[in-house]
């Protein structure tokens, strides 16, 4: 947390900075996120290299905690069996990654809101390709962003904070 404020203090002056590591993907499992954290809170980019799978360039990049996560995958594609499957996933403190198709992701946060409330969520679109996205909010934040869209595109993958609102 120390090192972050330095960091940052460099990146708002106009530097470029790289986060590596020498024990694998930087952020996971390792206080790194609190660095992209701080950086997402300053409103400055956060830019994942390729890495082994969707599900880690996204977490490497969430600012959402990383020592503890469980990675879903695919929910069912019908409501009912999809609310069941996320009311099993409610207790869970840890972050939660799924991954979702475009023309599924509203109905599938919607269905989350059911289950989960309005809980903060990071939503990565694209990674590491030209229309690279990350959109960060409670559920409701990105609905709103989402059905403002004509349409939405690109491989997604959805990071859901462990921690409830209440």
């Amino acid at each position: 947390e120390q090192s972050a404020k330095g960091i940052i203090a460099k990146l708002k002056s106009g530097a470029s900075v790289a986060l590596v590591s020498n024990a694998g993907t930087p952020t996971v499992s390792d206080p790194g996120y609190r660095l992209i954290n701080a950086a997402i809170n300053e409103n400055i980019t956060v830019v994942p290299i390729p890495g082994v799978s969707a599900a880690i360039t996204a977490l490497s990049a969430s600012g959402l905690p990383s020592d503890r996560f469980c990675f879903i995958g695919f929910l069912p594609a019908k409501s009912k069996k999809r609310i069941e499957a996320l009311k099993k996933l409610d207790d869970l403190e840890s972050t939660l990654i799924f991954y979702e198709s475009p023309r599924r992701i509203i109905p599938v946060i919607d269905d989350m809101i059911t289950v989960f409330g309005d809980r903060y969520a990071v939503l990565s679109r694209e990674m590491t390709k030209t229309y690279e996205e990350f959109l960060r909010g409670n559920f409701s934040e990105l609905l709103g962003e989402l059905n403002a869209r004509q349409a939405i595109k690109g491989e997604i993958t959805l990071l859901v904070s462990g921690e409830k609102i209440e």
